[in-house]
């Protein structure tokens, strides 16, 4: 990797119309996605100044800390912008599950070839 000159995120970052961009949780332990969010300023400087991953809830439209009711948490362990500046890869150790409906990774179901979805496993 080449080191580059340090920038500040919020001159790279491109937030949509709504002020938010769309932030991917991978699990550092098991390499794998885990969910896509949003996220808008705030959620990135309590995310940053907490360790705790905050995401912004569109439908609730409000901030909500990952795990403030289910207990099911996030720690960033790092945060990467990538080089269009309008998407964020959070590496996060997660505590329970990452999905409401039980399942380790929001990604539990499988495309086909025509299109059938596949359910993967409980995990």
């Amino acid at each position: 990797m080449v080191a580059q000159e340090e920038e500040s995120l919020w001159e790279q970052i491109r937030f949509n119309q709504q002020g938010l961009v769309p932030a991917i949780a991978l699990c550092e332990r098991r390499r794998c996605v885990l969910m896509q969010a949003w996220m808008n300023r705030e959620a990135i400087e309590l995310t940053l100044s907490s360790g705790e991953v905050t995401y912004f809830s569109r439908s609730r439209g409000a901030i909500w800390r990952k795990g403030e009711t289910s207990g099911n948490k996030q720690k960033l362990n790092a945060m990467y912008i990538d080089c269009d500046g309008d998407s964020l890869l959070l590496v996060i150790e997660q505590t329970g599950c990452a999905c409401h409906t039980g399942h380790a990774s929001c990604f539990y179901r499988r495309v086909d070839s025509n299109g059938v979805l596949l359910s993967l496993e409980h995990s």
